[in-house]
């Protein structure tokens, strides 16, 4: 399957950096990460912005750090396994 880049639209989930997330604010990123073909995030108050390493100029998604906190169980969990 291959993904299409479109940019956000009014109302998209997908927003530009936080002011309060730029230069200064460390992102992170996967120690297990190669030739830069990761995301990466970056803990902003309550906020946890996601962007494509690749592309750190390009769109990021916000979560709130709840919703952030599910993702982080579910992938413990399995949830998000391929199926076998």
């Amino acid at each position: 399957m291959r993904f299409r880049r479109r940019e956000p639209e009014v109302g998209d989930t997908v927003t530009r950096e936080p002011a309060s997330c730029r230069a200064d604010t460390r992102w992170r990123k996967s120690s297990r990460s190669q030739f830069n073909n990761c995301v990466e995030v970056c803990f902003v108050g309550d906020d946890v912005p996601l962007r494509n390493s690749r592309d750190p100029d390009g769109p990021v998604l916000v979560f709130t750090a709840p919703e952030w906190d599910a993702f982080v169980e579910g992938v413990k969990r399995g949830e998000f396994d391929r199926p076998r």
